[in-house]
């Protein structure tokens, strides 16, 4: 008879054990479920900052970011419409190799917003990410929807 209560109360709190480890279970799913709806958000914000790091940055100290390219290059053309013309040339092919649907890269300072280069109707959507770096008194701007 003794034997008989002694497994009942094993079995009973084996039981109580499981159930603990199940409520355990559930909440440690709940407090981990991602946020799908902050991802979808930032998705362009980080397209358009990684896009702008790339054209901002350098491989090794005797390479050029292509920002100082276009910078040199529109300075020693003193800002003329022939040295803005090659730099929307270089410019649309460099962010076409990004593969990019929809964007708008300008300069902001010194051509006063001129769009150097672009792709798709910019004026209809809202969403719009936008990225800013500067390249001594040049200040460019890629936006991305």
């Amino acid at each position: 008879m003794l034997d008989n209560k002694g497994s009942l109360y094993i079995i009973d709190a084996m039981l109580a054990i499981v159930l603990l480890l199940v409520v355990f279970l559930i909440i440690n799913t709940a407090i981990n479920v991602p946020s799908y709806e902050y991802s979808y958000e930032s998705k362009d914000i980080r397209q358009a900052q990684d896009v702008m790091e790339l054209l901002s940055g350098k491989i090794d100290f005797k390479d050029h970011t292509f920002i100082g390219e276009i910078s040199t290059m529109l300075k020693d053309g003193k800002n003329s419409k022939q040295s803005v013309r090659e730099v929307s040339e270089i410019s649309k092919d460099k962010l076409e190799s990004f593969n990019l649907g929809n964007y708008r890269f300008t300069e902001t300072n010194v051509l006063d917003g001129e769009v150097l280069a672009s792709n798709g109707e910019y004026d209809s959507k809202s969403s719009v990410s936008v990225a800013t770096r500067t390249y001594g008194d040049y200040s460019y701007t890629l936006s991305v929807w």
